[in-house]
């Protein structure tokens, strides 16, 4: 049921909703020229042709996405004719909407939309809706059918022409959206094979970073990205082995919206909530929803998964309640005939825990020492019996939940993602995605769904060496840009990219230990495992820090880098202020200017890398606004700062 207090509250900070102004036309008769959307500064504009066929989206006046296609491919019916625009409805929205747990307590939503309703000039006479919005950092579109009749979708039209022939970021579309993200132009990417959103361009006068992506996906289907010619064309994900469409709706139809994200540096995409913003307000009272960081039993341990043992499970409990951690999660391995890691076998039965393991006993341990637990789980297990399972694990006492290996974006999968969303919300639940696609919004109505994957995080230092510090600096301007990244920072055994070697059980890292605190401030995720050992922070330089740093802010603030090089990202938790700092391939010093700080003197708690990896140098000095901070960052490294008013 809907929260009359949320609704109240969001009415409150209601600044401006001009209602809409609508007109019609004679049947037949046409609106002359191009349908422009204009954001409410007037930077960002989209245009739709007046026979629904073609979109262009500029910013200042200059062209970003060149004329490109629209439209939709039925499956089973004919497709649409010859179509003319019939009717347009605008509309103005200004608006503050509250956020529980995220990258910032309060979004702006402001806007300004379009309703723009195409009939087919011939018999049937079908009608086409395209709502379109206009945000100053942003536009989107999206299609809609009103026809209550189930509509099935081949695909759609949809590509995006970037101008000119940019500089990207892309990254290959793969089942477990765990792909490095590289610089190449349009003209450079394979054409037999799909790239996953966002898709990160730059254009050619560089004065607009753009980012393609999508939103909104309930009840639709995810989608990526292929090259034909210059256009990058949209493919709708199909549902393995289903013969037929793509997509069939239950009744009518409303695509996932479409979206380009614009700004002038690279970095001021990262505090943007219109992803968010694109999906509804939730539902419910989602007070509880409380953040924080995470023991976490797998990421030091083999592969296969940790030992199944309660002095095993109560060593990281220990370590959670020792350190002020709130959460400890217990990962693969746990439940009755679940092997030895991570298969979905059909004996596995998550009501059970292993022989041994006393998971109620566990719980009341974990609480009488301010620890809650978390779980996991394989997708499969639970979505065959996901009422039973949540119940028995509110039962034990269970507080949130990691559901894992998805690896799809169909229109099934789509649909289990607000499922498990839904049900854990109802069971005050937190809920954590492994195995999942990039995030499109749905946070935004389920609170609860704190964090997700989707993203080549700390894991495959287990497996590989491609996790750079040049990797690692590619991400907030990318994957990050859609939704919180469960990364899994944290991993105190830090090596130089000369002497790294992979190894599964206790891991490296081939960054710095100031890399590794900085990632807490930069790397978006309201629940922050904190990967190693407990063993590997006992006494450990810079732990003091992963003790005290928040994981969900009032503000965030990009102050400087470039994607792959380097970033400082300021956010704010009532009036402390946190700053990360990374560097990739150069050791450089960061000048950083403290002047978004309020008035008043601060108290600085500086973390800078030391000369070996793994050493760090701490400071304290009282600043000012008027002041400015020099970050020493070794290669591959970093620095975190605390900034407290000085009382």
């Amino acid at each position: 049921m809907k929260e009359e207090g949320y609704s109240m509250r969001l009415q409150k900070e209601l600044v401006a909703v001009v209602a809409a102004l609508c007109w019609a036309v004679t049947a037949g008769t046409a609106m002359a020229g191009p349908q422009s959307v204009v954001s409410p500064s007037g930077h960002a504009v989209i245009r739709i042709d007046d026979d629904g066929s073609r979109f262009s989206v500029l910013r200042r006046g200059e062209t970003v996405i060149a004329p490109s296609p629209l439209g939709l491919e039925l499956d089973g019916a004919a497709a649409f004719g010859a179509l003319v625009l019939e009717r347009r409805e605008d509309a103005e929205v200004d608006r503050n909407i509250p956020l529980i747990a995220t990258k910032a307590s309060v979004a702006r939503d402001r806007y300004r939309g379009a309703t723009l309703t195409f009939r087919e000039t011939q018999a049937p006479a079908r009608r086409l809706i395209i709502d379109v919005r206009a945000y100053d950092d942003g536009v989107a579109f999206r299609y809609r059918i009103d026809d209550p009749a189930p509509v099935r979708l081949a695909g759609e039209r949809t590509a995006f022409v970037p101008a000119g022939d940019p500089s990207c970021l892309a990254t290959e579309f793969d089942r477990s959206h765990e792909k490095p993200f590289e610089r190449q132009r349009i003209s450079e990417l394979a054409t037999d094979k799909g790239y996953d959103v966002p898709l990160v361009c730059v254009t050619a006068s560089g004065r607009t970073h753009y980012a393609v992506t999508q939103s909104y996906l309930q009840g639709y289907t995810g989608a990526s990205l292929w090259r034909q010619g210059a256009a990058m064309q949209v493919r709708l994900s199909a549902v393995p082995g289903r013969e037929g469409p793509a997509y069939v709706s239950r009744g009518g139809l409303r695509t996932s919206w479409r979206v380009v994200m614009m700004a002038g540096r690279a970095g001021d995409l990262i505090a943007s909530s219109l992803v968010g913003n694109l999906n509804p307000p939730p539902e419910g009272d989602f007070s509880w929803v409380k953040p924080g960081r995470a023991a976490w039993n797998w990421w030091s341990g083999p592969s296969k998964g940790a030992t199944a043992e309660m002095d095993a499970f109560r060593r990281y409990i220990d370590f959670a309640a020792e350190s002020g951690l709130p959460y400890a999660l217990l990962d693969a391995g746990w439940a009755w005939g679940s092997g030895p890691c991570c298969e979905a076998l059909p004996e596995t039965d998550l009501t059970r825990p292993v022989d041994g393991v006393d998971m109620p006993a566990l719980v009341r341990y974990a609480e009488s020492k301010g620890v809650s637990l978390l779980l996991w789980a394989h997708w499969k297990h639970m979505a065959a019996r996901m009422d039973e399972v949540l119940d028995t694990w509110v039962g034990w006492g269970i507080r949130g939940i990691k559901v894992d290996f998805m690896e799809r974006d169909d229109q099934e999968m789509v649909d289990f993602h607000e499922r498990i969303a839904a049900a854990t919300a109802k069971r005050r639940l937190l809920l954590n995605l492994h195995g999942a696609y990039m995030p499109a919004g749905l946070q935004r109505t389920y609170p609860n769904f704190i964090t997700q994957e989707g993203v080549m995080g700390a894991e495959w230092n287990k497996w590989t060496a491609l996790i750079t510090a040049r990797h690692n600096l590619t991400l907030p301007y990318t994957r990050m840009l859609t939704g919180p990244m469960d990364y899994t920072p944290g991993g105190f055994r830090n090596r130089t990219p000369a002497t790294f070697e992979v190894r599964d059980v206790l891991p490296f890292t081939q960054t710095t230990r100031g890399q590794a605190l900085a990632m807490f401030v930069v790397y978006d995720s309201p629940l922050q495992m904190v990967a190693d050992d407990p063993d590997a922070y006992r006494d450990a330089a810079g732990f003091e820090f992963i003790r005290r740093v928040p994981t969900a802010w009032d503000e965030t603030r990009f102050l400087s880098g470039e994607p792959g090089r380097d970033i400082v990202l300021a956010r704010r938790s009532g009036s402390t202020w946190y700053v990360g700092a990374m560097t990739g391939e150069e050791a450089r010093t960061t000048h950083v200017s403290l002047d978004f700080l309020p008035g008043g003197r601060y108290q600085a708690t500086v973390w800078e890398d030391g000369k070996a990896p793994d050493e760090l140098r701490r400071s304290e000095r009282i600043v000012t606004a008027r002041d400015t901070l020099g970050l020493r960052l070794s290669v591959a490294g970093g620095a975190a700062v605390i900034l407290e008013m000085d009382r």
